[in-house]
Order: C-alpha cells, then sequence, then structure tokens
C-alpha cells in the first residue's frame, strides 16, 4: 500500500512540475502520463479524471502548507503574529513545490476551474484563520480586517518579489518593512493595553 501513495505523491509532484513549467493549462492525463513514463491507463487508476487529478493537487498543496504551519506551532501554543509573517516571507513550505511559479498559475486556474477556486480559497481560508488568530493575540482591534490587509500584502510579495521578478532584488527590504509594520501596529497595542 505504500507504493501506491509514494507513485500517487511522485504523479502529484510531476503535476505541479508541469503547471509550474508549462502552465496550468498543459496539465492534461495525457501530459502528465508522458511526464510521469506511464500509460494513461495507469495514471486513471490512480486518478480517474482531471477533475480528481486537480482536486489532488490542489489538497496536496493545501496539505503541505497545514503541515508547515502546524509544524511552527509549539504544543498548542499558536505562533506570534511576527513568527506567523516570518515563516509566510520566508515560504519555507512552499519551497519544494515551487511557490513563487505555482500560485501565479493556480490564481489563474482560478478564473476558469472552480473546483480549483474552492480548493485555493480553502487554503486561504486556514492561512486567514491563523493570522487573524495572532492578531487576535496581539491585541488586534479589527482581526479579520487586518489579517485581509495583512494577507494581501505578503502574497502580494510572490507576485512582485519572486524568484525571478523584476523586484526580486528588494525582498529582503520588503519584508523588513513589513516586519517593522508589524512591530509599530500591534505589538504597540499590547503594551499600551498593559498586557
Amino acid at each position: 500500500m505504500a507504493h501506491v501513495t509514494d507513485r500517487k505523491t511522485e504523479i502529484l509532484e510531476a503535476a505541479i512540475e508541469l503547471i509550474v513549467d508549462e502552465g496550468y493549462s498543459s496539465l492534461t492525463m495525457r501530459a502528465l502520463a508522458r511526464n510521469v513514463g506511464v500509460k494513461l491507463a495507469s495514471l486513471q487508476y490512480h486518478f480517474r479524471t482531471t477533475e480528481d487529478l486537480l482536486r489532488a493537487v490542489v489538497t496536496h498543496i493545501g496539505d503541505s502548507y497545514t503541515r508547515s504551519v502546524l509544524e511552527l506551532q509549539e504544543g498548542n501554543k499558536p505562533p506570534t503574529l511576527r513568527e506567523l509573517v516570518i515563516f509566510i516571507l520566508k515560504d519555507e513550505a512552499g519551497a519544494a513545490l515551487h511557490s513563487d511559479r505555482l500560485w501565479p498559475q493556480l490564481w489563474a486556474m482560478q478564473q476558469v476551474q472552480p473546483l480549483v477556486s474552492e480548493m485555493v480559497e480553502e487554503i486561504y481560508s486556514r492561512y486567514l484563520f491563523a493570522l487573524e488568530e495572532s492578531l487576535r493575540l496581539a491585541g488586534s482591534g479589527k482581526p479579520r480586517a487586518e489579517s485581509l490587509c495583512l494577507m494581501s500584502m505578503l502574497e502580494g510579495t510572490t507576485l512582485f518579489m519572486g524568484k525571478g521578478r523584476r523586484w526580486e532584488q528588494d525582498a529582503d527590504e520588503v519584508a523588513k518593512t513589513i516586519l517593522n509594520l508589524i512591530e509599530r501596529n500591534w505589538t504597540a497595542e499590547v503594551v499600551q493595553k498593559g498586557r
């Protein structure tokens, strides 16, 4: 049974590489079978339809990020806002997934694949929940709005400063600026409220 799971993981990773290297429109069952080196029928043994494959790819990506966030937590203690933002900026969870090239493709896929849209929004819901909780613990008066604002900023770093992007050389300075913003806005609130 472990062999089947390993084979599925190998296929999912090949699907992600195909999306990253050639764009989401290149992800077909036939193209993936060719890239993995199996017959179409063998691929369909693991994923009967393209919808099954897409669901598995996005679930694999989401699970990867969820595992990484859980590893960030110490026991039942959620990460601090600063720890969580550094974690998101470094995107070590997404390094193996080529996230700086994958996410723009997923964003594009959302426009034409309702299934992908639902699944990506689920990933963001988990991410938003973690930010909201960290902001709440940091003393935020508007954790939902502020977490959406932060999420937009943090995700923008992928789009504008990802590997090979025009402003890639500015990524470290932008990260410092975001962390300074967090220190000024939320650490000060906690101190003022006497927490």
